[in-house]
């Protein structure tokens, strides 16, 4: 009897000691589960850290690139419009006042103009010129520039007018300030004589592209600036 007892007894410490095997299993099983599934954990991936396909970066032409061609669509975003030309808001403006002019004509960019295209651009240049003046009979003060990215990003032809304050809280980065404070921006009088003297507008891709990585510099006084929250601070005494 004594020996039967105690093989129960054996048998039950047995049974325990599976039991907590067991459990000990399943709850690995189930934090190595949570631990994977959790946001918080470096490298992992949740619906909220993903951002929504509009705002996700562009890799490349796509949609994104063809943004403009929709915006000469929208009835909110064009601001005056004739037989050759659309001009609209920029959606993503680095200044107080922030324009694109846009021909109707099919042009994805500079390599597609010729000379027979002169007219145009001078044409795109009047309608940016007639805009400034109308925006500064209500802000005298306020200082222009029109011109053209030499490196494009967006599909279709189009002259910047902007305003010289930089005001935005699109602007963010290097690259924005760079495009429109350096040699990057040109000015629509230089390609409409580059387009006459040559009769075609050819652009070094490499060395404007450099320009984009230089450091920051103020546009007025050229002192240096270490960031964007600096530079920003910094150009208010500009204004």
């Amino acid at each position: 009897r004594e020996s039967s007892y105690a093989r129960l007894c054996g048998e039950t410490r047995n049974l325990c000691g599976a039991a907590r095997l067991i459990s000990m299993s399943r709850n690995w099983l189930m934090n190595a589960i949570m631990k994977r599934a959790s946001p918080s954990e470096p490298g992992s991936t949740s619906m909220a850290d993903t951002p929504p396909p509009s705002k996700r970066k562009p890799t490349g032409p796509g949609p994104w690139s063809m943004q403009l061609l929709e915006s000469m669509k929208n009835p909110d975003m064009i601001v005056q419009s004739d037989e050759l030309t659309v001009t609209i808001r920029d959606a993503f403006p680095k200044a107080k006042h922030h324009y694109l002019v846009l021909p109707r004509a099919d042009i994805s960019n500079f390599k597609s103009l010729d000379i027979s295209h002169l007219h145009l651009l001078k044409h795109m240049l009047k309608c940016g010129q007639e805009l400034v003046d109308r925006l500064k009979t209500k802000q005298p003060l306020l200082r222009f520039r029109c011109g053209y990215h030499a490196v494009p990003s967006m599909i279709r032809l189009h002259m910047h007018v902007i305003s010289q304050d930089f005001e935005s809280r699109w602007l963010k980065t290097k690259k924005h300030w760079n495009s429109f404070t350096s040699e990057f921006f040109i000015d629509a009088e230089e390609i409409l004589r580059i387009l006459e003297k040559d009769g075609k507008v050819e652009l070094d891709k490499a060395k404007y592209e450099l320009i984009l990585k230089r450091p920051l510099k103020c546009h007025v006084c050229h002192e240096d600036l270490q960031n964007i929250p600096k530079l920003k601070s910094h150009i208010l005494k500009h204004c």
